[in-house]
């Protein structure tokens, strides 16, 4: 078989936390009709009169926080697993990253995999669970792109993973160092408007028509966002041995005025500590990469909501990110799903700068006010998933930046 090329697609991140580079980055973002599901005019004007005269400059002071010496998490946590999964596999395949909104792109990496003679691609998007303002966004701009050229690959997407076993056996063991000493597990995943779950259900007769329409997996919820996510959950649960009412599944990142997915996890964190609870630890499984919404939404405003609240620790997990038990595991998935791939060549170890995953117990009562103000105007730009709304505009995107 001849050589393949795998992509790994993630959602994306501004250049720098600049404030003209995140402007560029939301422009691009928030353009995505799949993120901002209005008319054309409409979604135009609220980009260009509500949200970038003003929005840029309080998301870069987010971005600011969580910026590195290597730059954006989202994006050297994805390059770094990349990385690491091509010593894995082996120079059979060619692994290789792209952005569905900023750097690097999809064409340059379509463009990379034809100068290597590559004709079959197989794209991975690194959302555990099916979304359309994520998963489906991807998807589509890699098809559209890949049909611009006079020789179109032979291209394969994969789907969602969100209970796929080898995921959530990295998921825990990278998890289970941040449950020790706690009282209380919280799970939050980034949020979505109810309607994209709405639209899923092809049979009109499920999805939020009953209070239990997520407590299992059936036809008509099977491409739901917020079932999805409560099978990772279930899954989760059992595999770290986490009993039910020790823990919450909650849903982060909401902005607008439209009903988004509940619960909401800046509540739940506010009634954690109001209930007395002290001590929590809070999984992001809906990220694969530690990024904005991980680092600064939870780990510094959420972390703060709690203090404040009365609770005394907040333990903030890390994603998998280039991790070697979850090269292991997406190797074994991509093998899985994919024929012809090799067997390891190599243990999966790479050498990175580390990250730090939670933000500092404490800290300045100024940049603790500024976080506070951001509130709704943090913007996921780079994952998964964000909305930006106004009236009845909502937009989203389960993802990260």
């Amino acid at each position: 078989m001849s050589r393949q090329g795998i992509l790994l697609l993630n959602l994306g991140t501004p250049d720098s936390d600049s404030v003209a580079d995140v402007r560029r980055y939301l422009r691009e973002f928030l353009s995505d009709p799949r993120v901002i599901d209005l008319p054309a005019a409409a979604r135009w004007a609220l980009l260009n009169f509500i949200i970038l005269p003003f929005r840029p400059q309080k998301s870069a002071a987010a971005y600011s926080k969580v910026w590195t010496e290597r730059g954006s998490p989202l994006l050297f946590h994805t390059e770094d697993l990349a990385v690491a999964l091509q010593a894995l596999l082996g120079p059979e395949v060619s692994v290789k990253v792209a952005m569905r909104y900023g750097s690097p792109t999809i064409a340059a990496a379509l463009d990379a995999f034809a100068e290597e003679g590559i004709e079959r691609i197989v794209a991975l998007p690194l959302f555990p669970q099916y979304a359309s303002a994520s998963t489906g966004s991807a998807a589509e701009a890699l098809m559209v792109e890949a049909g611009k050229r006079w020789t179109v690959p032979d291209l394969h997407v994969l789907g969602a993973f969100y209970d796929h076993p080898a995921f959530i056996d990295a998921v825990a063991q990278v998890s289970v160092d941040s449950l020790s000493d706690v009282d209380h597990v919280v799970l939050s995943f980034h949020g979505l408007p109810v309607r994209h779950c709405t639209r899923t259900d092809i049979s009109g007769q499920l999805c939020s028509q009953r209070a239990d329409c997520c407590d299992e997996l059936v036809a008509a919820n099977q491409h739901c966002y917020r079932a999805q996510c409560m099978a990772t959950a279930r899954a989760l649960l059992t595999r770290l041995d986490i009993a039910a009412d020790k823990a919450t599944v909650c849903f982060q990142s909401r902005l607008g005025r439209t009903p988004w997915i509940e619960p909401y996890t800046d509540h739940v964190l506010k009634e954690l500590a109001t209930a007395g609870v002290k001590r929590i630890a809070v999984l992001e499984p809906s990220f694969t990469a530690d990024c904005l919404e991980t680092l600064e939404e939870i780990g510094i405003r959420g972390r703060a909501d709690f203090l404040a609240a009365g609770g005394e620790q907040l333990v903030l997990a890390p994603c998998v990110n280039a991790s070697a038990v979850w090269v292991a595991a997406l190797a074994d998935l991509l093998r899985e799903r994919v024929p012809g791939l090799p067997a390891a060549v190599a243990a999966p170890a790479i050498s990175v700068v580390p990250q730090a995953t939670t933000a500092p117990e404490t800290a300045d009562a100024d940049e603790m006010s500024e976080a506070h103000e951001m509130g709704e105007a943090h913007e996921t730009a780079g994952a998964a998933h964000r909305g930006a709304s106004t009236q009845g505009a909502s937009s989203a995107s389960p993802a990260a930046g």
